[in-house]
């Protein structure tokens, strides 16, 4: 568990996504989060999304989130990937409420709205909404959507080749240390045998 910005992000139950996200005021920053548990990305790809790789032309959501290789973290040989989601229908609907204003950007600074939000202000939000919430001591940041997405594919039974898949990793050795294994799985392995 994090402490003091040290250690793993906790892992989300859905419970303690709703509450975060019940404290989250503004409908862009809700977007932000929906975003960030529906597809797993991290949040400095996700404040770097532009209009045209959530919308069509017309202004309906897209099937798939693009998330273009400039904006995402490097592999350790040094390449980047282009990823791209499928929408989730919730994320869908949330895609088709959000107005996104005339900026190129889905998520633009304050006015004069040349360049997107900063990874910086999107982990202030998720600090006060989480702290709004009452789950400071839970060690919740803007990673624990990321190990949450990774951990809820897992329990759902999708396999690693394909988690791997999903998310954009490389190797299954960076990949593990997302997977949170809970006692009472591995209780019932053992119990299974």
């Amino acid at each position: 568990m994090k402490n003091n910005r040290n250690g793993q992000a906790a892992v989300l139950t859905n419970q303690e996504y709703s509450k975060i996200r019940s404290q989250i005021r503004n409908q862009k920053y809700k977007l932000l989060l929906d975003l960030a548990w529906y597809t797993g990305e991290r949040w400095g790809a996700l404040v770097k999304l532009k209009v045209a790789d959530c919308y069509n032309a017309d202004g309906t959501p897209r099937e798939y989130i693009n998330f273009p290789a400039r904006f995402r973290k490097a592999a350790p040989d040094g390449t980047r990937k282009t990823r791209q989601v499928p929408v989730h229908p919730v994320l869908f609907d949330s895609l088709k409420i959000y107005q996104s204003g005339d900026s190129i950007w889905l998520f633009p600074s304050r006015p004069p709205e040349d360049k997107p939000i900063s990874a910086r202000w999107a982990d202030a939000i998720l600090r006060k909404a989480v702290d709004r919430a009452g789950l400071v001591v839970k060690g919740i940041s803007t990673h624990s959507t990321r190990r949450s997405f990774i951990t809820k594919l897992h329990r759902n039974g999708t396999d690693l080749y394909t988690i791997k898949q999903i998310t954009g990793h490389q190797d299954f050795k960076s990949l593990e240390r997302y997977v949170e294994i809970d006692s009472d799985r591995v209780k019932g392995a053992i119990n299974a045998l």
